[in-house]
């Protein structure tokens, strides 16, 4: 291949293992994915946790929004199922961690870019949303890594590109051309891209000059970046 594409393990491996949690973000990495992408929420009481949906609902059957829980009653009604930050960062180790933010607000973010210091973690987490929450994000830390997600094949700004400050565009896989990577790499970004779970649409991305796919499927997108033969599947 003429160039690296960063493998990411989209919430994890949801395909095997219930999405944004440890074992799925372990998993992810045991199967080749150079970093995981996790959502992160913040409880009543202010404790960052992995989740992307506003409530339990659909992967706990619990009709309750998180942020209407406090952390230890989150805990007890899912036996422990959702991690915190902290833990997430802790099972990753040395890999990296793409942080998507939804629902995020001016303390929310606050206390998930507190936590990603705290623990010492700046250098290997970095952080991914629309612009309003990327600001937020660069308000907090002015080093941060951050993929500023895009959803439209006009460019941004270059005042929202030169207050956010990204090092990624990232875009939803059917918007991507070799056009498009053309033209963000000449104005100094990179490119990543989501959800990709097919062998034939990572191709094509990769192609197109991608820098990092997001997907459900790692262990295909793994075999497509190393050139392993087995790397076909549909």
């Amino acid at each position: 291949m003429a160039h690296t594409v960063t493998a990411v393990g989209h919430r994890g491996d949801p395909y095997r293992v219930r999405e944004n949690t440890l074992s799925s973000i372990r998993s992810a990495l045991e199967r080749g994915a150079d970093a995981v992408e996790i959502d992160v929420r913040v409880t009543r009481d202010g404790v960052p946790v992995l989740l992307h949906d506003a409530t339990l609902d659909r992967l706990w059957g619990l009709d309750r929004r998180v942020d209407g829980l406090d952390h230890a009653e989150l805990a007890e009604r899912t036996g422990g199922g959702v991690p915190t930050l902290r833990e997430a960062l802790a099972a990753a180790g040395p890999h990296r961690l793409m942080v998507d933010l939804p629902g995020s607000t001016d303390a929310s973010v606050r206390r998930i870019v507190g936590t990603v210091r705290e623990c010492g973690a700046a250098d290997r987490a970095y952080y991914c949303a629309g612009p309003e929450a990327m600001m937020r994000v660069r308000a907090n830390d002015p080093s941060a890594e951050i993929a500023l997600t895009w959803t439209t094949l006009a460019p941004p700004r270059p005042e929202l590109l030169a207050a956010i400050g990204p090092r990624w565009l990232n875009y939803r896989f059917g918007l991507v051309t070799r056009d498009l990577t053309d033209r963000v790499h000449r104005d100094g970004l990179l490119v990543s891209t989501w959800t990709a779970d097919t062998g034939r649409t990572m191709r094509r991305l990769i192609a197109h000059g991608v820098d990092s796919i997001t997907t459900n499927r790692i262990d295909v997108l793994r075999r497509l970046v190393t050139g392993s033969p087995s790397g076909k599947a549909a």
